[in-house]
């Protein structure tokens, strides 16, 4: 058995029967008990619908979990009978490549459920922080909504994205940390947020929450023109789109959302270890500022047309549908124009760069 296996996370993984011996290498049981547990509750629930009696599922449920009492006390018998893994060279010296590789594709893999890629890399404080934070928000809405019979408090859910994001990204930093050679400290979220309180710098973790929002992580390291640029793409998307009736491309918004949190994650990744420079997503100077210009001055133009001109129009004379006939043919027309002359533009761009590098 490899010495890069924990007993912990093993033991921890094998509350769903099976999976705890397949980890450790035991394949054959490791899908011998999943099949006979949840085998046992499918049949017993399917016997328990055919039959319209609730004794045969009872029956499945009590047969499931002594399967599951037997799984757990034999996988214990197995790790107490374990020899204990040599890690007095860890970790400095260097992992085998196969058992690197193995190690990167087991993090990866067990961090889809946050805290257990950490328990993989020996970070238990760090893992136990992820777990607790990802399921303890779901245990508490749920119970906060059942007591107070508030649906609302269920949008704080919207939450757990970010965590499961944060922490599949933080399980893969440390791993590559750890194959480099890197001496881990195993600290958690709150630790590492009073840390850099303590010596004066940006909390890295205040900066991956922030980045939730786009633009607001980045501005908050420092780099405020890429961030200001983002917080107005992502915010005027919201805008355009309402105003001129664009929900064909509501799409747009998170994509926009997820380039900017992963963007985001990757300032803070940089952050104390490469310098920081503010590169803005677009140079406002030259023609890209004549566009912007003539886009919110036709979006202002727009704007006051649909609010004030045509309301009087529509009032006076109401036999013409102005509004309606807008909406209905015009809008559609423009837009379509719009798209065909910048699909149109952009192809004679490639072209020219495709015919100057025919040049040289």
């Amino acid at each position: 058995m490899p010495n890069y296996r924990n007993r912990m996370l093993a033991f921890m993984l094998n509350f769903i029967p099976g999976l705890g011996h397949l980890y450790w290498g035991r394949r054959v049981r490791g899908v011998l008990y999943p099949l006979f547990f949840f085998g046992g509750l499918l049949l017993g629930f399917l016997l328990a619908v055919a039959s319209n009696e609730g004794e045969f599922m009872l029956a499945a449920a009590i047969c499931a979990f002594a399967l599951w009492c037997v799984s757990m006390l034999d996988l214990t018998i197995i790790l107490l009978r374990a020899p204990a893994a040599d890690m007095s060279s860890y970790p400095y010296e260097p992992t085998r490549k196969g058992a690197a590789d193995a190690e990167r594709f087991y993090t990866i893999l067990l961090s889809f459920v946050p805290g257990l890629g950490h328990f993989q890399l020996g970070l238990m404080q760090r893992g136990l922080s992820f777990l607790i934070s990802f399921f303890g928000l779901i245990t508490m809405m749920f119970v906060i909504t059942g007591l107070t019979n508030e649906t609302v408090f269920l949008l704080f859910l919207g939450l757990l994205p970010i965590i499961w994001l944060y922490c599949m990204f933080d399980a893969v930093q440390l791993v590559h940390r750890k194959q480099a050679g890197e001496l881990l400290v195993d600290r958690t979220l709150f630790d590492e947020w009073e840390s850099g309180r303590g010596e004066g710098k940006r909390s890295k973790v205040l900066a991956t929450l922030l980045s939730a929002f786009p633009g607001a992580g980045q501005m908050y390291l420092g780099m405020q023109k890429r961030g200001l640029q983002l917080m107005v793409l992502f915010l005027g998307s919201f805008y355009i789109i309402d105003v001129l009736r664009l929900s064909l491309f509501l799409f747009i918004v998170p994509v926009i959302w997820f380039y900017s949190f992963f963007d985001g994650l990757q300032a803070t990744s940089r952050y104390d270890h490469l310098p920081m420079e503010d590169r803005p997503l677009f140079d406002w100077k030259g023609d890209n500022q004549n566009w912007i210009g003539l886009i919110l001055l036709l979006l202002g133009i727009y704007y006051v047309t649909m609010s004030l001109i045509v309301p009087v129009f529509d009032r006076f004379l109401p036999e013409f549908r102005i509004e309606y006939f807008i909406s209905t043919y015009l809008r559609p027309v423009i837009v379509s124009l719009l798209l065909i002359g910048g699909g149109i533009k952009l192809l004679s761009r490639s072209r020219n760069k495709g015919s100057r590098y025919e040049d040289y």
